[in-house]
């Protein structure tokens, strides 16, 4: 029997939160992989502008560093021309099922599998095409517009998303917990939660094509939890932060982050269900998160978002001609024909400003891309006003933007979490911390897709300790 790999990224879980919540019982299906791993902790190598989960999964799936990929932003990893992992598995005659993995692309026009790309994504296409198209209108839109209660998605749009999940695999347990959602969210604030449901539908999805392709390799990307972790860390962890939150913000946020931990759990523990007896299940988190104290002087890092993106663009004087693809929090591409038109709009959008002559907004041309987004942190005067070089209103700063619900108290950790779950089930804890560049040739190696000469590092040593075949493989 063929082995094969199902990677569950689940992007910057904490392993020290991992621990503390076994410790309570709240994770009994972590506990079990745990138990039956090779347990380390990975280093992403980089530190501030470049550790961000765009950069970090890129490595993982690539096997190079940040200085060789050089892919910085969401939304670029298509322009990397160098293999994923999941092209070797192709290349090797074998298929492979990523699911919704972050800024991954497809090398060459006969890939061997199919590809559900992340919602941030704007340049890779799913593949077999026009498959997954009607759940990406519907889950692009929730999620780029998470910050609005009715995101804008047509009647039409939600019946094909309805057929389309009733025929892939749409399960009875995700149906009931879409319920006592939306039922709870009529007596109760949790509409934070929604983003868990998408996640069940999501495995719901991955766990259908699974089990009909039984493909060698399979990721699995969530992000619902790296969210909480971002907004809602001081509420799960008031003592370590000088500024702290109302007590109605306090107690409707207090579990948002075990909530999210543990709803990963149950995915665990299906995942576990539907694992072949010659399937290693792989956890993978790139990074992690700790507190973010470094705006507590402000009352805590704040996030802007646009309320009409074309209003805004109009009266800074960007450029027609532009697509517009937002991608995470408050950030978003233009994306133009030529290069004169990105630098004109880069212009323009910097010379949105303050009275005080502060620039409203962070733009940087790539080509004949722009990525742009508010810049502020915290909320100006409640009367200032904004000025534009391209006209001679003044409009309100709240008429154009507004803040985010949340302030950010969570920030990035170059600690990440790495269990290898292998058939045979033999637990062992790896004393160093192992680079995210060793985790691409050893999740081939783990499939039996022979590396060679493809990485620089090798792949982890330590499997020999559960496989001896396995290193010499290496």
């Amino acid at each position: 029997m063929a082995k094969d790999v199902i990677v569950l990224e689940f992007n910057e879980l904490t392993p020290s939160v991992v621990d503390r919540l076994i410790a309570l019982g709240k994770l009994p299906n972590f506990a079990k992989l745990r138990s039956q791993s090779i347990v380390a902790i990975t280093d992403a190598e980089e530190a501030p502008p470049a550790l961000e989960p765009w950069i970090q999964w890129v490595t993982v799936h690539t096997g190079l560093s940040y200085a060789e990929h050089k892919v910085f932003d969401l939304g670029d990893g298509p322009r990397l021309k160098e293999p994923r992992i999941w092209d070797m598995v192709s290349d090797a005659g074998r298929k492979a099922w990523i699911c919704g993995s972050m800024n991954a692309a497809v090398q060459g026009g006969s890939f061997n599998g199919m590809v559900l790309p992340d919602p941030w994504a704007t340049d890779i296409k799913p593949q077999p095409a026009g498959l997954f198209d009607p759940y990406l209108d519907v889950v692009r839109t929730y999620v780029q517009e998470y910050t609005t209660n009715r995101p804008g998605v047509s009647k039409s749009k939600m019946l094909r998303f309805m057929r389309f999940m009733a025929g892939n695999g749409l399960s009875s347990r995700t149906m009931l917990e879409t319920i006592r959602q939306l039922v709870g969210e009529l007596s109760k604030p949790i509409h934070w939660r929604r983003a868990t449901i998408l996640d069940r539908l999501q495995w719901d999805i991955f766990r259908r094509f699974y089990r009909t392709e039984r493909p060698a390799l399979s990721t699995f990307f969530l992000n619902s939890t790296a969210h909480f972790q971002h907004y809602f860390w001081r509420n799960f962890e008031p003592q370590a932060f000088s500024v702290n939150s109302d007590a109605e913000t306090q107690k409707k946020y207090a579990e948002a982050i075990p909530y999210g931990y543990q709803k990963m759990d149950e995915i665990i523990g299906e995942a576990r269900a539907l694992a072949g007896p010659e399937t290693s299940i792989v956890l993978c988190t790139a990074l992690s998160q700790q507190p973010m104290l470094d705006h507590e002087d402000i009352g805590g890092k704040q996030i802007f978002k646009m309320h009409n993106q074309d209003k805004l663009f109009a009266f800074a004087g960007v450029p027609e001609g532009y697509t517009y693809a937002p991608v995470m929090a408050e950030q978003f591409h233009l994306i133009y024909d030529t290069e004169a038109e990105a630098q004109k709009a880069v212009e323009r959008l910097r010379g949105v400003k303050l009275p005080d002559g502060t620039s409203v907004m962070m733009a940087r041309c790539e080509g004949s891309r722009v990525f742009s987004g508010c810049d502020l942190v915290t909320h100006p005067a409640a009367s200032a006003k904004i000025t534009s070089t391209a006209s001679n209103e003044t409009p309100a700063f709240d008429a154009m933007f507004y803040p985010v619900e949340a302030v950010r108290s969570g920030m990035h950790h170059a600690d990440g979490m790495l269990w290898i779950c292998t058939p045979e089930h033999m637990h062992t804890v790896v004393e160093r911390r192992v680079s995210l560049r060793e985790i691409a040739p050893t999740l081939l190696t783990l499939a039996d897709i022979p590396v060679g000469n493809s990485f620089a590092l090798p792949p982890m040593p330590e499997l020999e300790w559960v496989n001896p075949a396995i290193s010499q493989a290496a």
